[in-house]
């Protein structure tokens, strides 16, 4: 049977080992980052109060630094907003700080303000770019009102991610109910796209469109696998698209030489991003409503890029 023979096959290929080269300082940092001063920014204790309106409306007392402050330490502390502000207030007042912090109320409110937060990652040099994606968790959604009532209600939203396959940084972040959400990935990057590399699910014309589009002097390489049933558009070598190359190559080298020779190896970078998501913020969403869930993303995604700043694994594949 096909089945059991690729089965088989695949059970032949041997796990890959690695052995991280940089244990000691990677421990150290790891340690770090449940060091509350790492997450109490200097920067926001000191502005702490919002700057004086200059516009018709009412006066905030809090700057974004400081609502930004307490939904770090919700993330990264796992705490319910409640509790992130009793947290928040001992944390000031151990350290001889005089400062009201802001209620549940407010920071629920205020975490809207952070939906359209780009991450703050620093390009080194063209970006091998690698997308991927996974669902999230509506907060009390779904299954209570399918078995009560038989309604069956949207209960999860699809995250977005794209990372820098050369820092491992998540450098833009899209929370949404569409599946389509290449372009709006690739406006928030800033500087040059060397390579786009997805899985199979972002396969079609669209991406590639998008890619081009970003990027009209230098194109980037486009590294998603054509599906199994992929008919090449024309056969003229001479006007083949990235896609149809993908489609040849594959039909000539077969699909193991195709990932060797286009570097699709580096989607495991985004793969690693979201399992690092999922374990350290968690698999679902906090907030309530859409403009708040993508506030409470984009802060994650910060939270991710400074503990990877501070603690970062150098391995090398065993022998």
């Amino acid at each position: 049977m096909p089945f059991k023979h690729n089965a088989a096959r695949r059970h032949r290929i041997p796990t890959a080992r690695y052995r991280v080269r940089n244990w000691r300082e990677y421990e150290a940092g790891l340690t770090r980052r449940g060091d509350l001063t790492l997450w109490l920014d200097e920067a926001a204790m000191a502005g702490w109060q919002a700057p004086r309106r200059t516009t018709p409306g009412g006066q905030a007392w809090y700057s974004d630094a400081a609502i930004e402050l307490v939904l770090t330490l919700r993330l990264v502390f796992d705490l319910a907003l409640r509790q992130a502000e009793g947290f928040t207030a001992s944390v000031l007042r151990l350290l001889g700080q005089e400062l009201r912090v802001p209620d549940h109320t407010t920071s629920s409110r205020r975490s809207r303000g952070f939906a359209r937060r780009r991450p703050k990652a620093i390009p080194h040099g063209p970006m091998h770019l690698v997308i991927d994606s996974t669902g999230l968790k509506l907060f009390g959604r779904g299954e209570w009102d399918e078995e009560k009532h038989g309604r069956a209600r949207r209960s999860w939203r699809k995250l977005h991610l794209a990372v820098d396959a050369n820092t491992g940084e998540i450098v833009a972040c899209v929370l949404t109910d569409d599946a389509g959400e290449v372009p709006a990935l690739l406006g928030q990057v800033e500087g040059e796209i060397a390579s786009v590399t997805a899985d199979g699910a972002y396969d079609g014309e669209p991406v590639y469109h998008a890619a081009a589009s970003r990027q009209p002097d230098r194109p980037p390489d486009v590294v998603i696998p054509p599906r199994s049933s992929a008919v090449a558009s024309t056969e003229d070598a001479g006007a083949q698209s990235q896609r149809d190359r993908h489609i040849q190559l594959i039909a000539e080298k077969g699909r193991m030489a195709w990932q060797r020779a286009t570097g699709y190896g580096r989607r495991s970078h985004a793969e690693t991003a979201v399992g690092r998501y999922k374990a350290i913020i968690g698999p679902r969403l906090r907030a309530r409503g859409l403009p708040a869930q993508q506030g409470e993303a984009a802060i994650a995604v910060e939270v991710l890029n400074r503990m990877l700043r501070v603690a970062k694994p150098v391995s090398v594949r065993a022998a």
